[in-house]
Protein backbone atom coordinates (compact mmCIF):
# COMPACT_ATOMS: atom_id res chain seq x y z
CA UNK A 1 0.00 0.00 0.00
CA UNK A 2 2.88 2.38 0.76
CA UNK A 3 3.99 2.17 -2.89
CA UNK A 4 0.67 3.67 -3.96
CA UNK A 5 1.45 6.79 -1.94
CA UNK A 6 4.08 7.66 -4.55
CA UNK A 7 1.46 7.68 -7.35
CA UNK A 8 -0.32 10.97 -7.98
CA UNK A 9 -3.87 11.23 -6.58
CA UNK A 10 -5.16 12.23 -10.03
CA UNK A 11 -3.82 9.06 -11.62
CA UNK A 12 -5.18 6.93 -8.80
CA UNK A 13 -8.59 8.57 -9.11
CA UNK A 14 -8.58 7.81 -12.83
CA UNK A 15 -7.51 4.19 -12.26
CA UNK A 16 -10.10 3.67 -9.52
CA UNK A 17 -12.91 5.12 -11.63
CA UNK A 18 -11.83 3.05 -14.63
CA UNK A 19 -12.11 0.03 -12.34
CA UNK A 20 -15.67 0.95 -11.35
CA UNK A 21 -16.53 1.48 -15.04
CA UNK A 22 -15.05 -1.94 -15.78
CA UNK A 23 -17.26 -3.53 -13.13
CA UNK A 24 -20.27 -1.85 -14.74
CA UNK A 25 -19.22 -3.41 -18.05
CA UNK A 26 -18.91 -6.83 -16.36
CA UNK A 27 -22.46 -6.52 -15.10
CA UNK A 28 -23.68 -5.45 -18.53
CA UNK A 29 -21.85 -8.43 -20.06
CA UNK A 30 -24.31 -10.78 -18.37
CA UNK A 31 -26.54 -10.08 -21.37
CA UNK A 32 -24.30 -12.38 -23.45
CA UNK A 33 -24.96 -15.34 -21.15
CA UNK A 34 -28.51 -14.95 -19.90
CA UNK A 35 -31.60 -12.84 -20.30
CA UNK A 36 -32.17 -12.69 -16.54
CA UNK A 37 -29.63 -12.62 -13.71
CA UNK A 38 -30.41 -14.27 -10.37
CA UNK A 39 -32.36 -11.58 -8.50
CA UNK A 40 -31.12 -12.62 -5.05
CA UNK A 41 -27.48 -12.14 -6.05
CA UNK A 42 -28.16 -8.79 -7.73
CA UNK A 43 -30.12 -7.50 -4.74
CA UNK A 44 -27.43 -8.70 -2.31
CA UNK A 45 -24.70 -6.91 -4.26
CA UNK A 46 -26.76 -3.72 -4.28
CA UNK A 47 -27.44 -3.99 -0.54
CA UNK A 48 -23.82 -4.77 0.35
CA UNK A 49 -22.54 -1.95 -1.87
CA UNK A 50 -25.04 0.41 -0.24
CA UNK A 51 -23.62 -0.43 3.18
CA UNK A 52 -20.05 0.14 2.04
CA UNK A 53 -21.00 3.43 0.38
CA UNK A 54 -22.93 4.59 3.45
CA UNK A 55 -19.96 3.94 5.73
CA UNK A 56 -17.61 5.52 3.21
CA UNK A 57 -19.79 8.62 3.12
CA UNK A 58 -18.95 9.26 6.75
CA UNK A 59 -15.53 7.73 7.37
CA UNK A 60 -13.97 8.62 4.00
CA UNK A 61 -15.75 11.89 3.19
CA UNK A 62 -17.78 13.63 5.89
CA UNK A 63 -15.45 13.10 8.87
CA UNK A 64 -12.38 14.24 6.85
CA UNK A 65 -14.42 17.24 5.67
CA UNK A 66 -15.04 18.29 9.27
CA UNK A 67 -11.36 17.85 10.17
CA UNK A 68 -10.20 19.75 7.07
CA UNK A 69 -12.61 22.62 7.76
CA UNK A 70 -11.32 22.92 11.32
CA UNK A 71 -7.72 22.90 10.09
CA UNK A 72 -8.56 25.69 7.61
CA UNK A 73 -10.09 27.84 10.34
CA UNK A 74 -13.58 27.42 8.89
CA UNK A 75 -16.76 26.57 10.80
CA UNK A 76 -16.75 22.74 10.56
CA UNK A 77 -20.45 22.26 11.31
CA UNK A 78 -21.52 24.89 8.79
CA UNK A 79 -19.28 23.73 5.94
CA UNK A 80 -20.20 20.07 6.54
CA UNK A 81 -23.92 20.81 6.66
CA UNK A 82 -23.95 23.06 3.59
CA UNK A 83 -21.85 20.66 1.53
CA UNK A 84 -23.80 17.59 2.62
CA UNK A 85 -27.20 19.13 1.89
CA UNK A 86 -26.02 20.59 -1.44
CA UNK A 87 -24.80 17.20 -2.64
CA UNK A 88 -28.03 15.48 -1.68
CA UNK A 89 -30.23 18.19 -3.19
CA UNK A 90 -28.34 18.06 -6.49
CA UNK A 91 -28.93 14.31 -6.81
CA UNK A 92 -32.62 14.68 -5.99
CA UNK A 93 -33.00 17.62 -8.37
CA UNK A 94 -31.42 15.85 -11.33
CA UNK A 95 -33.49 12.75 -10.66
CA UNK A 96 -36.67 14.84 -10.50
CA UNK A 97 -35.84 16.63 -13.75
CA UNK A 98 -35.23 13.37 -15.59
CA UNK A 99 -38.48 11.85 -14.36
CA UNK A 100 -40.36 14.92 -15.54
CA UNK A 101 -38.68 15.07 -18.94
CA UNK A 102 -38.66 11.40 -19.94
CA UNK A 103 -42.45 10.80 -19.88
CA UNK A 104 -42.87 13.87 -22.08
CA UNK A 105 -40.68 12.49 -24.84
CA UNK A 106 -42.62 11.42 -27.95
CA UNK A 107 -41.54 7.78 -27.85
CA UNK A 108 -43.18 4.45 -27.17
CA UNK A 109 -43.78 3.43 -23.55
CA UNK A 110 -41.04 0.79 -23.58
CA UNK A 111 -38.58 3.27 -25.09
CA UNK A 112 -39.42 5.89 -22.48
CA UNK A 113 -38.94 3.32 -19.71
CA UNK A 114 -35.58 2.26 -21.11
CA UNK A 115 -34.45 5.87 -21.52
CA UNK A 116 -35.49 6.71 -17.96
CA UNK A 117 -33.59 3.68 -16.64
CA UNK A 118 -30.40 4.51 -18.54
CA UNK A 119 -30.60 8.20 -17.66
CA UNK A 120 -31.23 7.69 -13.95
CA UNK A 121 -28.37 5.21 -13.53
CA UNK A 122 -26.01 7.36 -15.60
CA UNK A 123 -26.91 10.49 -13.63
CA UNK A 124 -26.33 8.94 -10.26
CA UNK A 125 -22.97 7.61 -11.44
CA UNK A 126 -21.81 11.24 -11.73
CA UNK A 127 -21.77 11.96 -7.97
CA UNK A 128 -20.19 8.56 -7.39
CA UNK A 129 -17.36 9.50 -9.73
CA UNK A 130 -17.04 12.87 -8.01
CA UNK A 131 -16.83 11.13 -4.64
CA UNK A 132 -13.98 8.94 -5.89
CA UNK A 133 -12.12 11.93 -7.29
CA UNK A 134 -12.56 14.05 -4.17
CA UNK A 135 -11.56 11.10 -1.97
CA UNK A 136 -8.25 10.74 -3.78
CA UNK A 137 -7.83 14.50 -4.12
CA UNK A 138 -7.95 14.76 -0.33
CA UNK A 139 -4.69 12.80 -0.19
CA UNK A 140 -2.84 15.95 -1.21
CA UNK A 141 -3.80 17.50 2.12
CA UNK A 142 -2.15 14.66 4.03
CA UNK A 143 -1.46 11.31 2.43
CA UNK A 144 -1.38 8.33 4.77
CA UNK A 145 -1.92 4.57 4.37
CA UNK A 146 -5.27 4.79 6.18
CA UNK A 147 -6.53 7.65 3.97
CA UNK A 148 -5.37 5.82 0.87
CA UNK A 149 -7.09 2.61 1.95
CA UNK A 150 -10.30 4.52 2.66
CA UNK A 151 -10.22 6.09 -0.81
CA UNK A 152 -9.76 2.71 -2.50
CA UNK A 153 -12.40 1.06 -0.32
CA UNK A 154 -14.81 3.80 -1.36
CA UNK A 155 -14.09 2.92 -5.00
CA UNK A 156 -14.54 -0.81 -4.26
CA UNK A 157 -17.91 -0.16 -2.63
CA UNK A 158 -19.06 1.84 -5.64
CA UNK A 159 -17.77 -0.88 -7.95
CA UNK A 160 -19.73 -3.57 -6.09
CA UNK A 161 -23.05 -1.86 -6.67
CA UNK A 162 -22.08 -0.96 -10.25
CA UNK A 163 -22.16 -4.64 -11.23
CA UNK A 164 -25.94 -5.08 -10.78
CA UNK A 165 -26.49 -1.62 -12.25
CA UNK A 166 -24.79 -2.63 -15.50
CA UNK A 167 -27.00 -5.70 -15.63
CA UNK A 168 -30.05 -3.61 -14.71
CA UNK A 169 -29.58 -1.65 -17.95
CA UNK A 170 -28.51 -4.32 -20.43
CA UNK A 171 -30.87 -7.16 -19.43
CA UNK A 172 -34.15 -5.18 -19.68
CA UNK A 173 -33.04 -3.79 -23.04
CA UNK A 174 -32.39 -7.32 -24.26
CA UNK A 175 -35.82 -8.47 -23.04
CA UNK A 176 -37.39 -5.66 -25.08
CA UNK A 177 -35.79 -7.03 -28.26
CA UNK A 178 -32.53 -5.12 -28.52
CA UNK A 179 -29.48 -7.01 -29.86
CA UNK A 180 -27.12 -8.36 -27.18
CA UNK A 181 -24.18 -6.28 -28.38
CA UNK A 182 -26.23 -3.08 -28.44
CA UNK A 183 -27.74 -3.79 -25.01
CA UNK A 184 -24.23 -4.37 -23.63
CA UNK A 185 -23.05 -1.10 -25.17
CA UNK A 186 -25.78 0.90 -23.43
CA UNK A 187 -25.22 -0.98 -20.16
CA UNK A 188 -21.52 -0.24 -19.93
CA UNK A 189 -21.96 3.35 -21.15
CA UNK A 190 -23.97 4.09 -18.00
CA UNK A 191 -20.68 3.89 -16.09
CA UNK A 192 -18.59 5.87 -18.58
CA UNK A 193 -19.31 9.13 -16.77
CA UNK A 194 -17.48 8.00 -13.63
CA UNK A 195 -13.88 8.43 -14.92
CA UNK A 196 -14.72 11.89 -16.26
CA UNK A 197 -16.39 13.07 -13.05
CA UNK A 198 -13.66 11.44 -10.93
CA UNK A 199 -10.94 13.39 -12.72
CA UNK A 200 -12.93 16.63 -12.40
CA UNK A 201 -13.55 16.00 -8.70
CA UNK A 202 -9.89 15.27 -8.05
CA UNK A 203 -8.74 18.36 -9.96
CA UNK A 204 -11.14 20.51 -7.96
CA UNK A 205 -9.95 19.08 -4.64
CA UNK A 206 -6.28 19.45 -5.59
CA UNK A 207 -6.51 22.91 -7.17
CA UNK A 208 -8.64 24.71 -4.60
CA UNK A 209 -7.64 23.46 -1.16
CA UNK A 210 -9.99 25.91 0.55
CA UNK A 211 -12.92 24.17 -1.16
CA UNK A 212 -11.78 20.68 -0.15
CA UNK A 213 -13.94 20.47 3.04
CA UNK A 214 -17.05 21.57 1.12
CA UNK A 215 -16.24 19.20 -1.76
CA UNK A 216 -15.81 16.25 0.61
CA UNK A 217 -19.11 17.00 2.36
CA UNK A 218 -20.81 17.56 -1.01
CA UNK A 219 -19.67 14.13 -2.22
CA UNK A 220 -20.86 12.57 1.05
CA UNK A 221 -24.31 14.09 0.67
CA UNK A 222 -24.57 12.94 -2.93
CA UNK A 223 -23.56 9.41 -1.94
CA UNK A 224 -26.08 9.22 0.90
CA UNK A 225 -28.84 10.51 -1.37
CA UNK A 226 -28.04 7.82 -3.94
CA UNK A 227 -28.04 5.12 -1.25
CA UNK A 228 -31.34 6.24 0.28
CA UNK A 229 -33.19 7.06 -2.94
CA UNK A 230 -31.92 4.27 -5.20
CA UNK A 231 -29.92 1.42 -3.68
CA UNK A 232 -31.80 0.65 -0.46
CA UNK A 233 -35.32 0.79 -1.97
CA UNK A 234 -34.19 -1.32 -4.94
CA UNK A 235 -32.61 -4.00 -2.74
CA UNK A 236 -35.59 -4.02 -0.36
CA UNK A 237 -37.86 -5.06 -3.23
CA UNK A 238 -36.28 -8.47 -2.85
CA UNK A 239 -38.32 -11.43 -1.64
CA UNK A 240 -35.89 -11.52 1.30
CA UNK A 241 -35.79 -7.95 2.66
CA UNK A 242 -34.37 -9.10 6.00
CA UNK A 243 -31.42 -10.70 4.25
CA UNK A 244 -30.86 -7.53 2.26
CA UNK A 245 -30.83 -5.51 5.48
CA UNK A 246 -28.16 -7.83 6.87
CA UNK A 247 -26.15 -7.45 3.66
CA UNK A 248 -26.30 -3.65 3.97
CA UNK A 249 -25.23 -3.80 7.61
CA UNK A 250 -22.41 -6.21 6.71
CA UNK A 251 -21.13 -3.83 4.04
CA UNK A 252 -21.23 -0.94 6.51
CA UNK A 253 -19.45 -2.92 9.24
CA UNK A 254 -16.69 -4.15 6.94
CA UNK A 255 -15.97 -0.64 5.72
CA UNK A 256 -16.10 0.73 9.27
CA UNK A 257 -13.78 -1.94 10.65
CA UNK A 258 -11.25 -1.43 7.88
CA UNK A 259 -11.27 2.33 8.38
CA UNK A 260 -10.97 2.16 12.19
CA UNK A 261 -8.37 -0.64 12.18
CA UNK A 262 -6.19 1.05 9.57
CA UNK A 263 -6.77 4.55 10.87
Amino acid sequence: MSELLTISPLLQALLASLMTWGVTALGAALVFFTSRAHPLLMDALLAFGAGVMLASSYFSLLAPAIDAAAANGQLPWLIAALGFLSGGLLVLLTDHIMRRLCPALPTAATQRRSLLLISSITLHNIPEGLAIGVGFGALTAGASPSALTAAWMLAVGIGLQNFPEGAAVSLPLRREGMRRSRAFCFGQLSGAVEPVSAVLGCLLAVSVQALLPFALAFAAGAMVAVVIAELVPESQRSLHPGLMTLATMAGFCIMMMLDVALG
